[in-house]
């Protein structure tokens, strides 16, 4: 374990023009935290995003934004854990669930005829 540890860097750093990109462990961690809010969100909600794991990532990354940076809400206790307030994240996550499943519960439904026979 320690040997392993060891040899892995402490990121991949992309340099492309005059930008640089850096992707580190704190990244992994935050990636990571996102799929885990995003599967709670979608499991407390009980609808299921597209692209599976992916979906619930892209939510929960879209959630911490809209209720870190958009709609701040101050004055609740939050946990934070590695950057990343967890209800606040875990609200936002099944806010746009929520309006997932609102915009696409019309097109999922079957929609039969009843025929009466008299």
């Amino acid at each position: 374990m320690l040997a392993s540890l060891l040899v892995l860097a402490d990121g991949i750093t992309i340099k492309i023009g005059n930008s640089v990109w850096a992707f580190d462990l704190n990244l992994v961690l935050y990636l990571l935290i996102a799929a885990l809010v995003g599967l709670i969100a979608e499991y407390i909600v009980g609808w299921r995003l597209p692209l599976g794991i992916i979906g619930a990532v892209i939510a929960a990354l879209v959630g911490i934004w809209l209720m870190t940076q958009v709609v701040v809400i101050t004055g609740v206790g939050d946990v934070d854990l590695f950057g990343v307030p967890l209800f606040r994240a875990l609200i936002g996550a099944m806010v746009l669930v929520a309006l997932w499943h609102l915009i696409t519960y019309g097109l999922f439904r079957r929609h039969y005829r009843s025929y009466r026979t008299v």
